[in-house]
């Protein structure tokens, strides 16, 4: 056990959670706990975005991915999530802006009544589930490797965990985005210092490129079948689209000082991250290359302790305390987001239609007591689905909300002729659809065409549908009443 590798640690995680206490004292209501006054420039909107899906996956998770299947693995992350980030910045992020809202439950409440926001709100904290999962998870293999297992996974996600929720409840999104800022910072230059010196192990990046390339390992379309290019479509889609309504993503639209800031952040924040997720997977190439059969065998079987098992056992201190010093900013910058916007949701768009008449002070009181509750829920899945590839909880996390909450907003914002029946019909068909892809409901239909994708097709038929035919009966029936028997 390095003694000196984890003092750094628990100083970097003392430093995190004093700026969080800090931020702490300048919380004066719930826009300031839920999206920061309004008033970040446009840097830490970058920089909280790109933290947002800057996680545990990306550098644990994505790099095994693509060892084992190249680009075409790896289509769902980084590239649909940071897509996603681009296209909210594009389509999305002036319009919601403008409406001043808190969450984006509050859009469905304004756009489609209360029960169409209650509803989405359910499916948007739910998805939260294997999202945080999954950091609680890197967490506690984090902790177990530093400690060469004296400290169990189990332990290692419980410490984890209470050292991101104090500065959350405590500072809300305030503290998130300050602690994102400096971690980000933190995280950006470990990881580069780190790919640089696995180059020089490995031989030269052109080494590591000619190995990867032999492997075929840039292949990124599918192979030319139905079922395949489906499957291909589905993953793609699943973060692309389907985090889109995500209450993480909206507060950081809202948290910017002007609809520009938000728009450019979240575009800025959406390429660099579908940039820099190659960093992570160049140092996993070199580790295959440094460590040979023992890496591929790792990766295979346990892959989430490949990257850090080489870091360890290949590099001298300072690259250790570089590379865990990411590692913790990408996990906990995206545990922080994760606590806090489920959380808020709650609060705003189901404990407030419980309870019409609670004070901004009680809110605020509800909000951080609804972190601690959730975090609890939360730490108990991640130990149940203890694992449970990292890659795979993010993956499923996103897949309701694709095919439940996604084509409401969309057509919303973008269709006048959308209406409160369209929005419900929306939400069953999309629903009812992907669980019947399921494959504990129909195994065939599961392996012949991704269920996100039929639900969200599904969903689509629904919202026209159900948006439209009670217009045209309507118009049928005027018609008919206006027509005067013949003489």
């Amino acid at each position: 056990m390095n003694t000196t590798l984890i003092t750094f640690v628990v100083l970097y995680l003392l430093g995190t959670l004093a700026l969080g206490v800090w931020a702490g004292t300048r919380i004066k209501n719930t826009a300031d706990f839920a999206i920061a006054g309004r008033n970040l420039p446009l840097i830490m909107v970058v920089t909280t975005t790109f933290a947002t899906w800057f996680g545990a996956e990306t550098v644990m998770g994505i790099p095994a991915k693509f060892i084992q299947g190249g680009l075409n693995a790896i289509v769902e992350d980084p590239f649909g999530a940071g897509t996603c980030l681009i296209l909210v910045g594009a389509f999305f992020a002036a319009k919601l802006y403008k409406q001043n809202l808190l969450t984006i439950g509050d859009f469905y409440r304004q756009r489609y009544g209360k029960g169409v926001e209650v509803f989405c709100s359910v499916a948007i904290i739910l998805s939260y589930l294997g999202w945080v999962a999954a950091q609680i998870t890197a967490l506690g293999v984090v902790f177990s490797v530093l400690t060469d297992g004296a400290m169990s996974e189990t332990t290692g996600m419980v410490v984890g965990t209470l050292a991101v929720l104090v500065y959350v409840v405590i500072g809300g999104f305030l503290a998130v985005a300050w602690t994102d800022f400096i971690q980000m910072i933190v995280l950006v230059i470990g990881l580069s210092v780190i790919a640089i010196f696995s180059a020089d192990l490995a031989g030269g990046a052109g080494n590591v490129i000619g190995k990867v390339q032999s492997k075929e390992l840039f292949n990124f379309l599918p192979p030319p079948t139905f079922t395949d290019i489906a499957m291909f479509i589905g993953a793609g889609l699943t973060m692309m689209l389907g985090s889109i309504p995500q209450q993480d993503v909206f507060q950081r639209v809202m948290s910017a000082r002007s609809a520009e800031t938000a728009r450019n952040g979240a575009m800025i924040g959406g390429a660099s991250y579908i940039l820099f997720a190659f960093v992570p997977m160049f140092v996993v190439a070199c580790a295959v290359v440094v460590m040979g059969d023992s890496a591929l065998e790792m990766a295979k079987n346990d892959y989430q302790r490949l990257l850090p098992t080489f870091v360890l056992t290949k590099m001298p201190l300072i690259m250790q305390i570089l590379f865990f010093g990411a590692l913790l900013s990408a996990i906990k910058s995206t545990s922080s987001a994760t606590l806090l916007a489920p959380s808020t949701s709650f609060v705003e768009n189901i404990l407030k239609n419980l309870r019409p008449r609670m004070t901004d002070k009680e809110q605020l009181k509800a909000m951080r007591i609804t972190i601690v509750v959730f975090t609890a829920l939360v730490l108990a899945y991640a130990i149940a689905m203890k694992g449970t590839p990292i890659y795979d909880l993010v993956s499923a996390a996103y897949q309701v909300t694709l095919v439940g909450a996604f084509v409401p907003l969309v057509m919303g914002l973008y269709w006048k002729r959308a209406t409160t029946q369209g929005a419900i019909v929306s939400l069953a068909l999309g629903i009812v659809t992907w669980l019947l892809f399921f494959p504990q409901v129909n195994e065939a239909w599961s392996k012949a065409f991704p269920g996100q994708l039929a639900g969200l097709i599904a969903a689509m038929i629904g919202m026209v549908a159900g948006s439209l035919a009670p217009q045209v009966l309507r118009n049928r029936h005027e018609a008919t009443h206006h027509i005067q028997p013949a003489a």
